[in-house]
């Protein structure tokens, strides 16, 4: 069997599928491998995460012909796990798997700061990406990323789970034909409540790794912190900060990144459609109310963003009640849930106009077709069976919002996006 060629091009699919080709470049249709064609795959960054992706990958191998050949982390003890799983070579350098020529695509699960060098890094290398969301920790990545997509002409997958949900792209084909008229707002919610925080129980801290231990043992913790590329500040080894990074500003933005990129992302592709939009104005207000450990984030977030086609989105994400709001859209002339098949209902003065978009009827369902989870999704991309469910310049509106309500909640100010420049300012 032939491999996918490292060298050629590709963002999306085929001309054979150009229906399909939303915000692809024509260069990427050279790159569209045959349907047997084996795809050979690298997972960089194997924590929970990344052992997950790396199980995952080797059961489908069989069905969808793929190959997990490579893996790579700065803890010796996970390369050797996830070594065993897919049977393998490790690495604990990234760079030193980047070189090698038989892997055609790599999916990255490593914390949020090294998200876009290790994209930009692998693209320029000639391999497909998967990256994990937040797309990266940064604007100014994020920008960056998204160029380098269309720079190298490879395929970039930013990894919210969402956008794989069909429900989001059926409501975005019933608000393109007018069927619940204009819509002026949305809101969703990603909450969780444990006993234990989920940032703590989930990443547990292994007291017998550090930078100074050897064997299994031994975590590369300078790499891990980047500060060489000025990813991430200098600091003494400190466990806590690696095993639940998801807890401090210099690697993560807590839970807006974590969970709420997750909704922005689809609520997007709802609205605006695959490529997204960048908003205007964000505000953001919330705390740290109950979760009192020494961490930076808070556990009460609440964030607001205006877009420029006149709509405005409020999500909220906590830590202290999983009791959430639904994903709804309200239009001019009726109201959207979203979740299994979209609902659809007249509201206000508005039911003759309503049923005139909807075959007459007051209230209807939309009935949704089953999709492939993103990485299935990724893998028919790369063979030119389908469109990504969230290209780069999704992940990159959805990354400037996310961003931006992260800044405006550390700062106490208004945050506003200059399109024509691409630039954040305090209002």
């Amino acid at each position: 069997m032939k491999t996918l060629k490292s060298s050629r091009r590709e963002f999306l699919k085929s001309s054979a599928l150009a229906t399909s080709a939303l915000a692809l470049p024509a260069s990427s249709y050279s790159a569209v491998l045959g349907a047997n064609d084996r795809i050979n795959f690298a997972v960089i960054g194997c924590g929970g995460m990344g052992t997950g992706h790396v199980n995952s990958l080797v059961k489908r191998s069989p069905a969808d012909n793929i190959l997990v050949r490579a893996v790579s982390d700065v803890y010796q003890r996970r390369v050797t796990r996830a070594k065993g799983i897919c049977k393998g070579d490790g690495y604990l350098d990234y760079r030193k798997l980047l070189e090698r020529p038989d892997v055609d695509a790599v999916l990255i699960a490593t914390p949020d700061h090294w998200h876009a060098k290790i994209s930009i890094d692998a693209m320029d290398a000639g391999k497909h990406v998967y990256v994990e969301k937040p797309m990266t920790h940064t604007v100014e990545q994020a920008l960056q990323l998204r160029d380098a997509a269309k720079r190298t002409g490879k395929t970039l997958q930013v990894g919210p789970n969402g956008t794989a949900n069909d429900s989001y792209w059926q409501a975005h084909e019933a608000i393109k034909a007018g069927r619940i008229g204009k819509v002026t707002w949305a809101h969703g919610s990603y909450n969780r409540n444990a006993r234990t925080c989920l940032f703590n129980e989930h990443q547990k801290i292994d007291p017998t790794a550090g930078p100074g231990k050897s064997g299994e043992d031994y975590i590369d913790w300078d790499m891990w912190l980047g500060h060489q590329w000025g990813l991430a500040p200098k600091i003494p080894w400190t466990p806590e900060h690696f095993f639940r990074f998801r807890k401090y500003w210099p690697y993560n933005g807590g839970v807006a990144t974590d969970l709420l990129y997750h909704k922005l992302a689809p609520l997007l592709i709802a609205i605006a459609g695959p490529n997204g939009e960048y908003p205007h104005r964000v505000n953001a207000n919330g705390g740290l109310y109950v979760e009192k450990d020494g961490r930076d984030i808070p556990d009460m977030f609440m964030m607001t963003a205006d877009y420029p086609s006149e709509w405005s989105i409020f999500l909220v994400s906590t830590l202290t009640n999983d009791a959430g709001l639904p994903d709804k859209i309200y239009g001019k002339h009726g109201t959207m849930e979203l979740g299994g098949e979209p609902s659809l209902r007249w509201n206000g003065d508005f039911k003759e106009e309503f049923k005139a978009k909807n075959d007459g009827k007051e209230e209807v369902r939309l009935p949704v077709k089953p999709r492939r989870d993103l990485e299935g999704n990724f893998i028919d991309v790369l063979r030119g069976k389908d469109k990504l469910a969230c290209n780069a310049a999704l992940g990159c509106a959805t990354m400037v919002a996310i961003k931006l309500a992260v800044e405006s909640f550390r700062q106490s100010k208004t945050m506003l996006w200059n399109a024509r420049e691409e630039k954040v300012r305090a209002a």
